[in-house]
């Protein structure tokens, strides 16, 4: 069953030559990374012109499902970094993705994937912290927004953050081993460099220091 969602004229003028993912990535691709510790819907994204990743995920997800597309997010867990979500859709059975991301690599994936977790795994090489460390660990299932909360979520702030708490409740599926993970080595210099090209500082996540292992005995 077709659910329309609440837009207003003017929403439709921003939202209305947005007819491919791609034209979707160069709308997010063109708004300030938000820094701020809030939560925006779409709505708010389009008011602000302001959104981070999980914003820009979900304002993503209503304009794919202006295409027909099922408004589905994925969230990508990692460690001593952030999160990072995805609005994933699919074309001809292949998995492909939209995003908002303060580091070039984490953004637009064409659907070309055979299933989400390689689609996840094509983020892995580019998804790094300030301390040069591979930092992706695990995704979820994705999470159908028009299936868990109608067609409020469009225009309700306060539901992105019911979201982002069924986010991280949903099932994850780790990505390594402790092997493959105690193994790999840090970004090189040059992909670092053209990760962060564009990025905003304020909005970088900073681990905090490791703590070393107790002394016994």
């Amino acid at each position: 069953m077709t659910m329309p969602h609440p837009w207003t004229d003017l929403e439709r003028r921003v939202l209305e030559p947005l007819e491919t993912p791609f034209l979707i990535q160069a709308f997010l691709d063109n708004l300030p990374y938000s820094t701020e510790p809030v939560y925006r819907c779409p709505r708010s994204v389009v008011r602000d012109r302001l959104a981070h990743c999980f914003d820009g995920a979900v304002f993503a997800a209503a304009a794919l499902r202006r295409l027909g597309h099922p408004p589905r997010i994925v969230d990508l867990r990692a460690w001593r970094d952030d999160d990072h979500v995805l609005a994933v859709y699919r074309r001809d059975g292949f998995w492909g993705a939209v995003s908002k991301s303060n580091c070039a690599g984490l953004r637009l994936r064409e659907p070309v994937f055979r299933n989400l977790r390689e689609l996840v795994m094509s983020y892995f090489e580019f998804y790094f912290n300030v301390e040069s460390a591979k930092s992706l660990r695990a995704y979820s299932v994705p999470l159908d927004l028009d299936a868990a909360y109608g067609a409020g979520w469009v225009i309700r702030d306060e539901t992105m953050e019911l979201i982002a708490t069924r986010l991280d409740r949903l099932r994850h599926f780790s990505l390594l081993r402790p092997e493959m993970i105690s193994a790999l080595n840090p970004v090189d210099p040059r992909t670092y460099a053209a990760g962060m090209l564009g990025a905003d500082e304020r909005g970088l996540f900073r681990p905090a220091p490791e703590q070393p292992a107790p002394v016994t005995g």
